[in-house]
């Protein structure tokens, strides 16, 4: 015991109790068999043809991470959180320059709101959580995630090509660095602003961003939605929006969203995306879950001709224990334009396809 009370101080430096300093360690671990037709690595468009993998993250990301909450009295406590990605087919960080990739902040709560400052998802992303049709699932290929919440902009001939915000990634601006985020709530109303500090020399602007998101929940029905500008290092805009509903009806989930974003790429150049979506979900016996999904994105850039795609999908969700999900999965892809590409001077299928059979565990 004496040694168990040693180690335990030695962790801690001087902090009480690990079980007092309320610290939990979280996690999920989804790994399935996915076949494709036309999809490549990373569900990129591809020649015509069969693939199957063992893929990470179809349902929900594979991930792990800390979260923790000290008593500071008088309805005050400190608040943190730090949370990786994780490739669970091969065991990888999901991204090789960061530990804790997804989050990594440190807030205070009080009875006026919470105030957090570090690593942490932009508005957009908060707002879709209650009205993306699929309840965030398939993160990497959700174009709500993707296109409406800037997670990866890049496909076809139509790139942004560059950083806007302090995120630390071209094409990707889905979480951003320095930031400082409030959230209050009054009510049925929730009120969210941040601002994100480019740390440019001489600039305050260039690499920034900020906005606001506000959401109305009742029992059986959300309002969600939220605005935000972003600045590249150059000093270029990219200014996005989101807005969305949901609503439960006789044991019917109904959802809808739609956003648009539009950033200046260069001297009168400009790159417009906008995200449409609904979707539905219902148990269809106790423990299994089966959602639906249909997204239609379209573009615009300076230069090239327009292009996006339709994509719906399906999930069948089977609850074996509350911490364990069997799933399956289905998606159909058709793109437009000149969104599916080349490969090697060869043109891409122009519709794509995907199946995959899951197990997803929570800790």
């Amino acid at each position: 015991m004496r040694h168990s009370c040693t180690l335990t101080a030695l962790l801690m430096a001087g902090s009480p109790c690990l079980a007092q300093s309320g610290i939990d360690v979280y996690g999920i671990i989804d790994v399935g068999v996915r076949g494709t037709s036309d999809l490549g690595a990373n569900n990129a468009p591809a020649l015509p043809g069969h693939s199957t993998a063992v893929s990470s993250g179809v349902d929900q990301t594979s991930r792990w991470g800390a979260k923790g909450k000290e008593t500071l009295g008088g309805g005050w406590a400190a608040l943190l959180r730090l949370e990786g990605g994780i490739n669970a087919d091969t065991g990888a960080s999901a991204k090789s320059d960061r530990l804790f990739d997804r989050l990594a902040w440190v807030g205070l709560e009080s009875p006026y709101g919470t105030l957090a400052a570090g690593r942490q998802t932009n508005l957009l992303s908060d707002a879709l959580i209650p009205v993306d049709p699929l309840g965030k699932r398939y993160a990497s290929f959700n174009p709500n995630i993707n296109v409406a919440g800037l997670s990866n902009t890049a496909f076809g001939t139509h790139a942004l090509g560059r950083q806007y915000g302090p995120s630390g990634y071209a094409d990707n601006f889905y979480r951003l660095d320095n930031t400082v985020k409030y959230t209050a709530n009054a009510g049925p109303w929730q009120a969210r602003a941040a601002w994100s500090f480019g740390e440019a020399p001489g600039d305050a602007s260039a690499s920034s961003s900020h906005g606001a998101a506000l959401a109305y929940q009742r029992p059986d029905w959300v309002v969600s939605g939220a605005t935000m500008q972003f600045r590249s290092r150059e000093d270029l805009p990219l200014n996005a929006w989101t807005l969305g509903a949901a609503v439960r009806i006789a044991g019917w989930d109904f959802k809808a969203n739609a956003a648009r974003n539009k950033a200046n790429t260069g001297a009168d150049k400009t790159l417009r995306q906008r995200v449409l979506s609904a979707g539905v979900s219902r148990e269809a016996r106790p423990g299994l879950l089966v959602t639906t999904a249909w997204y239609s994105v379209r573009r615009e850039a300076t230069g090239f001709s327009g292009d996006g795609f339709n994509r719906g999908f399906l999930f069948l969700e089977n609850t074996l224990a509350p911490r364990t999900t069997a799933y399956a999965e289905a998606d159909y892809t058709v793109w437009r334009g000149d969104a599916a590409g080349l490969t090697a001077s060869r043109p891409n299928g122009r519709h794509g396809s995907g199946l995959t059979l899951g197990l997803m565990h929570k800790f």
